[in-house]
């Protein structure tokens, strides 16, 4: 539900004016309107990384510890799970925009984007946007990678219990239970990555378009389809 509602947000906020954009071949927004969606954005992208960490922790227990799952994974500790993960993209990403929000802005004033982006804003301050950058580096630490690598290493443990299991009916079965969430993470955080922590001198305007349209328009459009797959109505639909 949280996944869901957290795709639902990042169309609203993107969608129309990328929609206005190709339409009128450009928009006009007022610089509070554009770090407001900057940073509806990046609540958004933050939270579907917490999200999807919480989700492979859950497809962990229940592949390495069946067992225990329903006595671990109940409703209290999912709500603390969800809290968390609101609690911890909040504040991430309150940062960032608070150093966009500060910088100096002079006469440029056309984003080459679809949208308010962070570094495509920074282009346009007339002020030094060095610490603003390093920053943005430094945030996506906590909120990209640490969470990135937690799922690797759930994966792992996945990956490692699943080759215990003896026939291939077994493996087949722990496996389709975790097919829904690593293609999302796949797409999500591929892209994620490229745009975010690889530096942006090495990717052209258009290149970083195309990341950036993958992961606000397709990753929430495919999303519900991915996780419908399995359920008997959608099959017979």
């Amino acid at each position: 539900q949280q996944l869901s509602f957290s795709d639902l947000l990042l169309s609203v906020v993107i969608v129309p004016t990328l929609l206005s954009t190709v339409m009128n071949e450009g928009i006009n927004i007022s610089l509070i309107g554009c770090i407001v969606q900057l940073y509806f954005f990046s609540i958004t992208e933050a939270l579907q990384c917490f999200l999807l960490t919480v989700m492979s922790y859950d497809r962990y227990l229940a592949i390495c510890n069946p067992l225990r799952y329903s006595s671990i994974m109940n409703h209290t500790f999912s709500f603390r799970l969800i809290a968390m993960s609101w609690l911890l993209c909040l504040s991430c990403t309150l940062v960032t925009v608070i150093s966009a929000a500060t910088q100096e802005f002079c006469n440029q004033n056309t984003i080459n984007h679809f949208f308010c982006d962070y570094f495509p804003l920074l282009e346009l301050s007339c002020s030094d946007t060095s610490l603003a950058q390093i920053l943005a580096m430094a945030t996506a630490i906590p909120v990209i990678l640490i969470p990135f690598m937690l799922i690797i290493g759930s994966y792992i443990c996945i990956a490692h219990e699943i080759l215990k299991i003896v026939s291939s009916i077994g493996r087949q079965k722990a496996f389709s239970t975790c097919s829904s969430h690593l293609a999302v993470v796949s797409i999500f955080y591929g892209t994620l990555i490229v745009t975010y922590v690889v530096p942006t001198r090495n990717q052209s305007q258009t290149i970083s378009k195309l990341l950036s349209l993958l992961y606000t328009v397709v990753t929430p459009f495919i999303n519900p389809m991915i996780y419908s797959l399995k359920s008997a109505d959608m099959k017979n639909a």
